[in-house]
């Protein structure tokens, strides 16, 4: 019988999922639009009236591991141009090509909310699985337009669009806190901003990064510990931020939805593109 060594033999073990290496994804934040003169009271619970700030609409792109992962996907439709003020708008389908990736190159899209600046545009990534919170999406497909008071915020477009992916078989249903749903990729329940909004933790190579999204609007959130204006819970999303910090490698690795200074406190790599590290 013929000997092997035991390297030979080290080398044909395959090692079980859980203890195979997670990828070192790079994290981009991508700027599409601004909204100018936004009051600072919509975005921050008790700050003072009258303080107003042209705020980032922002996607998240994270590459490695062989994917490439968007986290909210932006808006796009008509209807959004004649509710709100926009300037400097890119498709988001657009402005991903900034960061060196087309459209049909996203693998995922995970939508941390229904809301329709981050939501909206899930459709325009035609080979994207996307992933979404189970209670989030069976809430805005259904009860939450029982009454006039609890979609606010959700465009019935952008439902619908859920729904046809979801029969399409490319929707991804997120069961709760701390799922993995991709190695090194973790959706978080967030602070109630939504029904059922989450947060991502992203494994870098300088620690985790958390796409905070609009569980933490601004860096003042984060820095003054306040909660966001717009929760159907306050506590729910201090207790969420805390747990930010428990995460990510570090407060800079904690990445607010629409604060224009992630623009300027790290690297642009290309218009409007800026690498998290």
């Amino acid at each position: 019988m013929k000997r092997w060594s035991l390297a030979v033999i080290a080398s044909a073990v395959v090692l079980p999922a859980a203890a195979q290496p997670k990828p070192q994804y790079e994290v981009y934040a991508i700027r599409y639009a601004t909204i100018p003169d936004f009051a600072v009271s919509g975005l921050v619970a008790g700050a003072e009236a009258g303080r107003k700030l042209d705020i980032a609409m922002m996607v998240w792109l994270v590459r490695g591991g062989g994917r490439n992962i968007l986290v909210d996907s932006g808006f796009y439709r008509d209807q959004f141009f004649k509710q709100w003020h926009v300037t400097g708008f890119v498709k988001p389908s657009d402005a991903v090509k900034r960061a060196g990736v087309n459209p049909e190159d996203i693998t995922d899209v995970v939508i941390t909310h229904m809301h329709w600046d981050h939501a909206d545009g899930m459709d325009l990534f035609p080979k994207a699985r996307i992933w979404l919170q189970k209670d989030e999406l069976e809430y805005y497909a259904g009860q939450a337009w029982q009454s006039r008071r609890t979609h606010g915020g959700i465009d019935q477009d952008d439902v619908l669009a859920a729904v046809k992916l979801n029969i399409e078989g490319r929707v991804g249903l997120v069961n709760g806190d701390a799922q993995e749903i991709l190695p090194g990729v973790t959706c978080y329940i967030g602070g109630k901003h939504t029904y059922a909004s989450q947060f991502v933790a992203v494994n870098t190579a300088g620690g985790t990064v958390v796409l905070a999204s609009d569980n933490m609007y601004l860096y003042e959130n984060l820095e003054k510990h306040v909660p966001i204006a717009a929760t159907l819970d306050a506590e729910s999303n201090l207790r969420a931020q805390d747990r930010m910090k428990q995460l990510a490698a570090g407060p800079q690795f904690i990445i607010p939805g629409h604060d224009p200074a992630v623009m300027t406190k790290f690297l642009e790599t290309a218009p409007g593109v800026v690498k998290i590290r």
